[in-house]
Parts: structure tokens; sequence; C-alpha cells
């Protein structure tokens, strides 16, 4: 089973504010970008925590909604977030990133060497944004009916190795890239919905189980009811 380092509680730093004074750029300090509600910044959080970089790698969480204007003009001109300031230059996309981290410092490697299972593990990252562009328009419809096919293909894709509860056998860089959003459908679908995206799909469950084993995971859990809240807000209004 995955296990992880550091697995004391880290206190998490306030989100800057458009006020908020601008951290020295590249002044040899290794930065995360984050916003904590964001599930792609929570992709490279859970990363840089299953590695065990807590001390190699500063979160810097900033207020989307009230963002310094430094950080588009100095930082990151895409104005998105994850991003990684490492070694004198700026990189942002979130499945970019888990590959990033992982390769570029030390730690539990998140991708296995087997050629059958990377294969496999770049076919379900190249899936992602299929899978969350079809869920997202489904909150105006019928979830069960219009979203449910994409997590019958997660449940599909979790039987295709036996050697562990995860999508590659044991845990990775590709659970890391559907997690952060099946907390937030799963929360939501089943507040708003009643739909239980588990139900009917043993491997998924078993799935969202085990990562909640996980410390790297569970201390970037987002509050289930600001979930709720938010994608109420954005997606019902």
């Amino acid at each position: 089973m995955a296990t992880s380092l550091n697995v004391v509680p880290e206190v998490r730093p306030p989100s800057l504010e458009a006020d908020a004074e601008q951290p020295p750029l590249f002044d040899g300090t290794t930065r995360l970008y984050i916003a904590y509600y964001c599930p792609f910044a929570q992709r490279a959080w859970i990363t840089r925590n299953y590695k065990g970089l807590q001390d190699q790698i500063k979160l810097v969480p900033l207020n989307l909604q009230n963002r310094p204007a430094w950080y588009k003009e100095k930082v990151y001109p895409s104005n998105k977030v994850p991003a990684l300031e490492h070694n004198g230059k700026v990189t942002g996309e979130s499945l970019d990133l888990i590959k990033y981290i992982d390769s570029n410092f030390e730690g539990p490697s998140l991708f296995p060497d087997d050629p059958v299972k990377k294969q496999f593990g770049e076919e379900l990252l190249a899936y992602t944004d299929t899978f969350i562009g079809a869920v997202y328009p489904s909150f105006k419809g019928d979830p069960a009916k219009e979203a449910g096919p994409q997590f019958d293909y997660l449940e599909t894709a979790l039987q295709k190795f036996d050697d562990g509860p995860f999508f590659l056998g044991q845990f990775s860089g590709v659970d890391i890239a559907y997690i952060t959003f099946i907390e937030r459908f799963h929360v939501f679908l089943t507040e708003v919905f009643k739909y239980d995206i588990t139900e009917g799909r043993p491997n998924l469950a078993a799935w969202i189980e085990e990562l909640n084993k996980i410390d790297a995971y569970k201390q970037t859990k987002h509050d289930p009811k600001a979930i709720v809240e938010l994608y109420k807000t954005r997606f019902m209004a």
C-alpha cells in the first residue's frame, strides 16, 4: 500500500491578497504557488507532500478572487495556479508539474518503470481533460445519465491491474491527477443530486477509501461544505 513521508500536519500559510508583498523571485527558494480550493493546484501540492518535500518546496497560496498583480506581471504571465518557481524559472500546468516534481526532486517515485503500466498511465493522464470536460456540464442536467459513463470508465480502468487498488496497481501520479476532481464531484453530486458515484462501482469506492488513508493527500483536502457552496455558485446560479 502507499505510504507518504513527513506525515506531521502542515500549518497552512494564509492566502496572499492583492495588497500582499511579493516574495523575492529566484532567491534560491523553491516555491509552489497554489490556491487551496483549486483542484489543479492540489495535484502539485499532493505530489510535493508525497515525495516528502515540505521543507524543500515552500507553499505560496493565493486568493484567486483577489490575487496580487505581481503574480501575473512578474511571476507567471498566464496568471494561473499551480506554478513552481525552481532553478531560475517558473513552470506551470498541473500534469506537467506532477512529472517535473517527480523527476527533479528526491522521494518515492510516482511513475512505474513497467512499460505496460507506463503506457496505460499516459493514456489515463491524457484522458483527464475529457473526463473533467464531460462531468462539469452534467451539473446542469442529469449527472447520473450524462456523467455516469465517465465514472464507469474509471471503474473499468481500475480493474486493469490486480496488484493494488490504484490505477497502475500502486499509487502513482495518475491517482493524483484524478483524485482532486473526484473529491469534489463525489461531495457535490452526493449532496446536491443524491447521486453517489461509488454505488455499483466497487473499485472506485475502494480507490477513494485507500486514497483517504494517504496523509499526503488528506492534508490537502478542501472543506466539503465549501466545495458544495462553491460549485452551487459557479455551476447552478
